[in-house]
């Protein structure tokens, strides 16, 4: 997935636009990736989707596929979630499977874009990769102290809307 990613990655873009005196552009690779984080968060809100049942011997299946589309888009987790949900795992070893999971497919695709860049400049970057990890740890820090006060069910349902919202903004070039 995130082979094919970054040889797609360099497309021209579909169409450009401004809006508000900024320039945006809808690539191919950003509409295939929204159009599958859209479906992925379906699967969490749409009531006869969300009764889907997979057997243990599709869980393999499930792996690849969400490995793929981790690799591909970064957001394995709606995929990953329509095979393990139906296991009934408390939501704590859910959500800890959830992290494992993405934090082995984050380090290959890392591994493999690390492998094709020239030079790294941390330097000019560290600002926005001091927040990025800053907020990570805020986020587990106080997901853990949440996750004791909420549900399964509103776990689904904010992650759907946000992965909604986001491939709304990739589609429309706005990230």
């Amino acid at each position: 997935g995130a082979t094919l990613l970054l040889n797609y990655s360099d497309n021209t873009p579909l169409h450009t636009y401004e809006w508000l005196g900024k320039t945006f552009e809808i690539h191919t690779i950003k509409l295939i990736v929204a159009a599958l984080m859209a479906f992925f968060a379906l699967f969490e809100i749409i009531p006869s989707l969300k009764k889907m049942q997979f057997d243990k011997n599709k869980l393999i299946f499930g792996g690849a596929i969400s490995g793929f589309f981790g690799g591909l888009s970064g957001h394995q987790g709606a995929l990953r979630s329509a095979f393990l949900i139906r296991y009934r795992l408390p939501k704590e070893v859910f959500i800890a499977t959830g992290i494992v999971i993405a934090s082995f497919i984050d380090v290959t695709r890392l591994g493999l874009y690390f492998s094709r860049m020239k030079s790294i400049d941390i330097e000019s970057n560290l600002p926005i990769l001091c927040t990025a990890v800053l907020s990570a740890f805020l986020g587990a820090f106080f997901g853990r102290k949440l996750l004791k006060k909420v549900t399964l069910d509103f776990v689904q349902w904010t992650v759907a809307i946000m992965l909604l919202f986001l491939a709304a903004l990739l589609a429309g070039g706005l990230i």
